[in-house]
């Protein structure tokens, strides 16, 4: 299929910066999300890499061919919108067809790919139906359809499953992956959805403010985020944040919260002055005995595990544990920490300091 490399790309509307130099490699088949929030840069980069906007600066190449200011039709890359984009007079066959027909493929020849393709997702039953009559879910489907009929290079995905339903999404995001580890396509797929982010992509790039905040696999995002905003973006519940005063001394194992030590993987550089520790809530537990104390203000049953919420002297903070935990509203409980899973922050800039945890993250 395609692999794409992106360079120090940046798109500019105006005044407005919508990319700054952003920078990251899609490797040939891989299934690749654009991860943030509503605004971070995500759909522009999308349409910059598909042709749809040319960027301001910076490289697009594919397979190492630079087609940084060639428009889409030169690029043979296929886009799915959210919206599907379907033509509404004509039937499911002759809107996967359309793209075949129009390049003047012989009907044999089109009869065949159709067929392959109706297999592929399962529609040879409504391919003689309206557009106009079918489910969210079967629409996507077809919009799918018209964009692999035609196989092109790579496909462009801007939150496909956005106007579905959770039920239907839960359902296509299964079928979405499944697809592309069929296909081998090199797929780019745009979603604001942290969840979808990392059941399906083989990497993410996490976006904020029109810059790349973090690029990875979905386990190097979650265990070991880049700044503090892929750490609280990232998680459900996200990763608690506990500022204090101090300072780490390279090499350090250990750090001083108000007096009471909390371990640390071994530190890799040195910091002074504001600093925030960071715990995911499945990696803090409820003991008898621990450094920290907190009161339980809320508790969320999940069944399996429950979420308690505690209000400490560093604020708020959040534990996952068993549900068979007794945690009662009121009740004081202290709390342990595993060392060997915290991240340090400097606050003033959000970046992760180095540390035996995080080396080699980008």
């Amino acid at each position: 299929m395609a692999r794409i490399e992106i360079t120090d790309l940046r798109k500019e509307f105006g005044d407005f910066t919508a990319v700054r130099e952003s920078s990251f490699t899609i490797e040939d088949g891989e299934f690749f999300m654009l991860l943030g929030p509503s605004g971070c840069g995500k759909t522009t980069t999308l349409r910059m890499i598909a042709g749809l906007e040319l960027p301001t600066s910076g490289t697009i190449a594919i397979d190492g061919e630079d087609v940084s200011q060639r428009p889409a039709t030169e690029r043979d890359i296929a886009f799915v919108f959210q919206m599907f984009a379907l033509y509404p007079h004509m039937n499911v066959r002759k809107n996967i067809t359309y793209p075949l027909v129009s390049q003047g493929w012989d009907k044999a020849r089109v009869k065949a790919k159709l067929d392959e393709v109706a297999t592929i997702l399962g529609i040879h039953d409504i391919l003689d139906r309206p557009v106009g009559g079918l489910s969210g879910g079967d629409r996507q489907r077809v919009a799918l359809g018209r964009a692999i009929v035609r196989e092109p290079k790579a496909f462009m995905m801007d939150e496909p499953l956005g106007a579905l339903d959770a039920e239907f999404r839960e359902r296509m995001a299964e079928e979405l992956r499944a697809l592309h580890d069929r296909m081998g396509a090199t797929t780019v797929y745009v979603t604001h959805d942290q969840l979808e982010a990392m059941q399906m992509g083989d990497k993410i790039v996490v976006m904020n403010n029109a810059v790349v905040e973090q690029f990875g696999t979905p386990r190097e995002i979650y265990d070991t985020p880049a700044t503090m905003f892929v750490a609280d973006f990232i998680g459900d519940p996200s990763m608690n944040f506990l500022p204090f005063d101090g300072t780490v001394a390279k090499r350090a194992t250990s750090v001083d919260l108000a007096g009471r030590a909390v371990a640390i993987p071994a530190a890799r550089e040195g910091a002074e002055g504001r600093l925030v520790l960071g715990a995911r809530p499945e990696h803090i537990s409820l003991t008898d005995d621990g450094p920290l104390r907190g009161r339980v203000v809320a508790t969320e049953y999940l069944g399996t595990s429950q979420v308690v919420t505690l209000e400490t002297d560093f604020g708020e903070v959040k534990v996952r544990t068993g549900a068979d935990r007794r945690a009662a509203a009121g009740e004081t409980a202290a709390l342990a920490i595993d060392g060997k899973r915290v991240t340090l922050f400097d606050e003033s800039s959000g970046r992760a300091l180095r540390s035996e945890l995080n080396e080699g993250v980008v």
